[in-house]
């Protein structure tokens, strides 16, 4: 399950590489208010992408998921209901007893209102930080960057789906909860944070672990927020190594190939 203002096209490679290394099939799929699925409705909340994840699980026949920030944090909601065999999630956006709340911008509602999509990106990511290092950035700096970034087939889809992102902070914010709310969470869950992340997906997988105890927590060294998007394999070896629960071993991923370049 894909995060915000992304699409499942960009999880693909990350998909491939487990399925790979489990040797089954792993599915991709967008979420609401992406093109191919179902606009968010009215009223959207949670509860819509947890039946739709329900549905996933029924027409693929899959019984593992994989979820990434905002998927992360419906999957975590779908496991207090939906049978689940085993879980990933990586930087896990849930709300603990109000801990995001300061981190929601009203700014952020009004500039999507107003078609200011720059003031708007400006506002979600200094709010989150989870662009690393540049949401540390002036807000001046980061619209900037998001005119600069608007440019690419990316960052213009990003642009697109900043109204959807309103309404998924929205349903992160409604969907509160107290660390008692997932005593109910028996799927074997294993929440992985990136060493380079915001602390607060850390903090929030940490407390979780420490309360529920079919949930575990790491952090893996060097990694970003966007760690699912980008290559590497320490990550996806991670989560493949969860799903297989110590039933036989990881397949090896093929060598890369290298392009010989000939000169003259």
């Amino acid at each position: 399950m894909h995060g915000t203002l992304v699409t499942d096209a960009l999880y693909r490679p990350f998909a491939r590489k487990i399925s790979r290394l489990l040797n089954r099939p792993v599915h991709c799929y967008n979420r609401r208010g992406r093109a191919g699925s179902s606009p968010q409705p009215a009223g959207y909340s949670a509860a819509a992408e947890v039946s739709d994840l329900a549905a996933v699980l029924r027409e693929t026949g899959s019984t593992d998921v994989v979820a990434h920030s905002y998927g992360g944090f419906v999957a975590l909601q779908a496991a207090r209901t939906v049978p689940i065999r085993r879980m990933v999630t990586y930087d896990a956006a849930v709300s603990l007893s109000g801990n995001l709340t300061r981190r929601w911008r009203p700014e952020l509602e009004r500039s999507v209102a107003a078609g200011q999509l720059d003031e708007a990106w400006a506002h979600l990511v200094q709010g989150l930080e989870t662009a690393g290092p540049v949401s540390k950035l002036p807000l001046g700096a980061l619209r900037m960057l998001s005119i600069v970034s608007a440019r690419t087939s990316v960052g213009a889809e990003m642009r697109e789906l900043l109204p959807t992102a309103v309404a998924e902070m929205r349903a992160v914010l409604d969907a509160d909860a107290d660390l008692a709310d997932f005593a109910s969470v028996t799927t074997p869950t294993l929440m992985l944070s990136g060493g380079w992340s915001p602390e607060h997906f850390a903090e929030t997988g940490r407390q979780l672990a420490a309360a529920v105890p079919s949930i575990e927590f790491a952090v893996l060294p060097g990694q970003l927020h966007e760690s699912p998007l980008r290559p590497g394999i320490r990550l996806p070896r991670a989560a493949a190594r969860f799903l297989l629960a110590g039933e036989g071993t990881l397949r090896p991923l093929p060598a890369r190939r290298h392009r010989l370049k000939l000169g003259r």
